[in-house]
């Protein structure tokens, strides 16, 4: 059982500490490049991963940041990436929609005349041409 634990412990807190090097964004790697970390870890999966554990990550309570929103709003605060969190948060996306949308009512609009147009033809060929109705 012992034997196991030796085995089993370092290879987990190896693939733990590859996939939290992953998983990390850029901006909380501390000292070296990321690509560095993952190498170190990769290559000396004990000490890589202590290493990465001990001096590879910011660790602890995260940091505020003023709210990215227009005019600093609170309610307004955008994701680290800079986007907005959701799509209808996002001017481009809603712009986007109203495009589309009045781009659909236009062609509905030429479908519905299209049709009227056919039925005003079809009525005209049901009629007799003397003007009697049957």
């Amino acid at each position: 059982m012992l034997r196991i634990l030796t085995f089993v412990l370092p290879l987990a807190l190896w693939v733990w500490a590859f996939i939290d090097c992953l998983t990390t964004p850029e901006d909380e790697v501390k000292h070296l490049p990321k690509v560095v970390w993952v190498i170190i870890v990769l290559l000396f999966p004990l000490v890589g991963s202590i290493a990465w554990l001990v001096a590879g990550k910011r660790r602890g309570a995260p940091q505020t940041r003023p709210a990215g929103g227009p005019g600093g709003h609170p309610e307004y605060e955008r994701p680290r990436g800079g986007r907005p969190l959701a799509p209808d948060d996002d001017p481009e996306f809603l712009a986007s929609l109203k495009k589309d949308n009045k781009q659909h009512e236009d062609m509905l609009k030429q479908w519905e005349a299209d049709l009227r147009r056919r039925e005003e033809e079809l009525r005209g060929k049901d009629e007799p041409e003397d003007g009697r109705k049957s």
